[in-house]
């Protein structure tokens, strides 16, 4: 694909791609769930029952952790960070960092989803990998200066893009994947801002629209 950033599979990557795509001038970005457990991850039987929570909406393979115990995650989640590191990533992309958001079953509150947000950007960057705040628009304000940039979904859909702007008032990426609007209804709002957006499939394969 001509494009200059390319966010992967943290499992589904190996270290040869990665390398492949440096060669050609790309950053590579690692996806790693950090916020929910899933079933068909090669690690889902390490995690313990008592972090498990409720099945996440719309995603059935996928339960909630109880982001307050770090005594429990911590070394599995730095586990998964540490593949990205060893592969050769830029970044990662942590996923679900909202968890006081949501039904998740764990009387979770928002200065608990601030604590984990900042703990995971810590534990990346010591392993020198950037690190970006996926989605969870109302922490920006908390915790846009522990990452180096973010990745959002349907900001332009649902009217989220200017939770973003302290990233893009210090110069930094802000990466939007649009599932439903048209590429002439995202580019309207997203363009003007300065976030880069891509109209994408939720099966997340290969294809994409872009702005004009």
């Amino acid at each position: 694909m001509d494009a200059q950033v390319f966010d992967l599979d943290a499992d589904e990557t190996t270290a040869e791609t990665v390398a492949r795509l440096h060669e050609l001038g790309r950053h590579v970005i690692c996806y790693v769930d950090v916020g929910t457990w899933e079933s068909y991850r090669a690690d889902a039987a390490v995690f313990p029952d008592e972090v498990l929570g409720r099945r996440v909406d719309g995603w059935p393979d996928e339960r909630w952790l109880d982001i307050r115990r770090l005594d429990v995650l911590a070394p599995i989640l730095e586990a998964r960070l540490d593949t990205c590191a060893a592969k050769g990533f830029d970044a990662v992309e942590p996923d679900w960092l909202n968890h006081h958001e949501e039904d998740t079953g764990f009387p979770i509150r928002r200065a608990d989803s601030i604590r984990f947000a900042r703990w995971v950007a810590g534990a990346a960057h010591a392993r020198g990998l950037s690190v970006a705040q996926k989605n969870a628009p109302g922490l920006t304000a908390a915790i846009a200066t522990d990452f180096d940039f973010a990745v959002t979904e349907d900001c332009a859909r649902w009217d989220e893009c200017d939770a973003y702007l302290p990233y893009l008032r210090r110069g930094a990426a802000v990466l939007d994947a649009e599932y439903n609007l048209a590429p002439a209804a995202f580019c309207a709002v997203t363009e003007p801002l300065g976030v880069s957006a891509i109209g994408k499939r939720l099966a997340l394969g290969a294809w994409r629209r872009t702005c004009p």
